[in-house]
């Protein structure tokens, strides 16, 4: 309630933001962040990011395929500001298997990372070195997102929920196995105003 970020847990690539990469088998305050009030966190499989009082996203930990955002190879030990959204106010962060999403208070969604499957919703399968605007999104305000393991998911103000990347096992509802490169409508939904959505590992669970 403090705005404090306590982490634990296997360290390596310094995924704890302590600075190095000692395993925490207790928490453990993140000081990097002292005088900065948090008040979100979300933890991909290397990596971790958080979201201040001030709307500001940051990564720290390993930097495969630009998944910190800040543009470069470096590995994180420590909390690092993600310049490239520092004019943007940040209310939402999700971090998936190797991507994240950023969700601005102008409801744009920004991503970056990995995007072999599509995950990043730009119609490419490039990756992402830095936070790049969804353009699909134009014209619509997102009020949520949520990551998982190369695949995407968003509700729109309308109530709508969209979903893009790896459509293997039918995760992505749309009634096939196709991966989407852009973020696609779910219409099983039609008719519904979902206001809650998450995407897991092998399954996603939208709230009506």
């Amino acid at each position: 309630s403090d705005g404090a970020v306590w982490s634990w847990g296997f360290g390596g690539s310094g995924k704890l933001g302590h600075g190095d990469q000692q395993h925490q088998p207790l928490p453990k305050k993140v000081e990097a962040f002292a005088g900065q009030r948090a008040d979100e966190g979300s933890a991909g499989g290397e990596d971790s990011r958080a979201r201040t009082a001030d709307g500001a996203v940051w990564s720290w930990g390993w930097r495969a395929s630009g998944r910190l955002g800040h543009g470069d190879t470096q590995d994180q030990l420590l909390p690092k500001k993600i310049e490239a959204l520092a004019w943007k106010r940040v209310v939402a962060v999700a971090a998936g298997g190797f991507h994240s999403l950023a969700l601005a208070a102008n409801g744009e969604v920004w991503s970056w990372g990995f995007g072999g499957r599509g995950e990043l919703g730009h119609g490419d399968l490039q990756a992402q070195w830095q936070p790049k605007k969804i353009e699909a999104f134009a014209g619509r305000r997102v009020v949520a997102v949520s990551a998982g393991y190369g695949l995407s998911i968003a509700i729109t103000a309308d109530g709508a929920a969209w979903s893009w990347g790896m459509g293997a096992s039918g995760k992505l509802g749309h009634g096939d196995t196709q991966d989407q490169l852009l973020p696609k409508r779910i219409e099983a939904f039609a008719g519904q105003r979902v206001v809650a959505v998450s995407a897991e590992d092998n399954s996603n669970a939208p709230t009506p």
